[in-house]
């Protein structure tokens, strides 16, 4: 947030494209200074993995039990997040939005098939076509792999058919825009460590941004590289 401050007369807006919450006594907190914010700019916020399975534990979500949770993290977990997140700030995830859709670009935690789906810069190009085409949009903004990426989908065309046992429909030829999809980056995967996006929509600019924090080291500014295909 203090990076962000540095470059706020460049800012209009700030997202966090989920996980705001998880099995930590931090997550008031964090959410307190979310809805409240010192100075600057109030961020959106949209609902994240954490989020969604916070919602399964109070029973505010259409899946009944935290099987994916159980699953990933164990049974101690569930009972980290339950005590963790108060009835409170539970209300106010209920209330996030899935994602944001602004000009032409689309802002999610997952994907648009699932909020667990993370998408790197080894997924397939038809995947990443079509995750991104779903919405109509040009642009995916995602949060899901907690990494910083670029990914280019330059023009071209696809062909498709249906052959059956019975007949054969004609293929279709289908064009295709250039589409981007763009990993935004994480705070706390990396202890003392923080990754971040800039994007200015007149230009189609995309800018990574990695700081280190924590009491002991104090703040500073680490340089880093985006990863294309």
């Amino acid at each position: 947030m203090a990076d962000i401050k540095r470059q706020s007369r460049y800012i209009e807006a700030v997202y966090i494209l989920g996980d705001a919450i998880g099995p930590t006594p931090e997550s008031e907190k964090l959410v307190e200074r979310l809805r409240q914010p010192q100075s600057g700019l109030t961020p959106l916020v949209c609902k994240g993995w954490w989020e969604e399975q916070c919602l399964i534990l109070h029973g505010l979500s259409a899946t009944s039990e935290p099987t994916d949770l159980l699953q990933k993290y164990g049974g101690e977990a569930v009972k980290l997040l339950w005590n963790n997140v108060s009835r409170n700030t539970v209300e106010w995830i209920q209330n996030l939005d899935f994602g944001f859709f602004e000009l032409d670009s689309l802002l999610i935690h997952g994907t648009t098939v699932s909020v667990d789906e993370a998408l790197t810069p080894e997924t397939s190009p038809i995947i990443i076509l079509d995750r991104v085409a779903r919405m109509q949009a040009n642009n995916l903004f995602c949060g899901r792999s907690s990494l910083t990426f670029q990914y280019h989908l330059e023009a071209g065309s696809i062909d498709t058919g249906i052959t059956t046992l019975d007949s054969q429909i004609p293929n279709q030829t289908i064009n295709v825009t250039p589409r981007m999809v763009v990993g935004v980056g994480n705070v706390g995967r990396n202890p003392g460590e923080a990754s971040y996006t800039l994007y200015n929509p007149n230009n189609n600019q995309v800018e990574f941004k990695t700081v280190c924090y924590g009491v002991s080291k104090g703040f500073g500014v680490k340089k880093t590289t985006a990863a294309s295909n």
